[in-house]
């Protein structure tokens, strides 16, 4: 596959002397495709962190998480994951819709591994693999154009103390934030967003 090196890289890794060392991963660890061993450790992290511009080249980083597994990979070249409710600004998808070019950050912060992916994401309000995932308004979709292990020494080790409660469960009413039951965000909430009548689902701050 071609480098994903451009003038900017090079004229650093020249000064500090890692041209040699950066062509070696790139053509020894950077793959266009996810294999087993990658399929494994992406199916089995519970969050990752997205990157995405808009049509200007304006970044933003995004967390996403979710159960493990919530990430599929369908094939070697594609992976999705569902996009939930969230503060309603929509800046990833937003910006995927217009710039499809994202990167992708996986962590395993209990055992210090971690794991990039960049490719071309497209979203499908209708995407059949919706109903998959419970109360889930999007998918998006990752056509896949390198994979490759990151460097760990400087991931620091935590332990799981416990998994988000707002992640949507099948046949369990998920909770509702806080927040947006507070005054300033209450009466501009969706007309179907169920912070506006709780009814039996619990509120909670985090």
């Amino acid at each position: 596959m071609p480098s994903g090196f451009h003038d900017g890289s090079r004229s650093f890794q020249d000064h500090f002397d890692t041209r040699a060392l950066a062509d070696r991963i790139d053509t020894l660890l950077v793959h266009a495709e996810v294999d087993e061993g990658s399929k494994a450790f992406i199916e089995a992290r519970d969050m990752f962190f997205l990157a995405t511009a808009d049509a200007d080249g304006r970044p933003t980083c995004s967390h996403k998480g979710g159960e493990p597994g919530f990430v599929r990979v369908l094939d070697p070249r594609t992976i999705a994951f569902p996009n939930y409710d969230g503060n309603g600004m929509y800046l990833s998808v937003g910006n995927v819709s217009t710039n499809p070019h994202v990167g992708l950050l996986f962590i395993d912060l209990e055992q210090g591994h971690r794991l990039r992916l960049e490719g071309e994401a497209s979203i499908d309000l209708d995407d059949p693999l919706l109903p998959e995932w419970p109360e889930a308004q999007l998918v998006v979709r990752v056509h896949v154009r390198s994979v490759y292990p990151n460097c760990p020494r400087y991931i620091h080790r935590y332990e799981l103390k416990r998994r988000s409660r707002f992640v949507p469960q099948a046949g369990a009413p998920t909770p509702v934030p806080e927040w947006k039951r507070s005054d300033w965000a209450y009466d501009a909430l969706a007309a179907d967003d169920p912070a506006r009548d709780p009814g039996d689902r619990e509120v909670l701050g985090r």
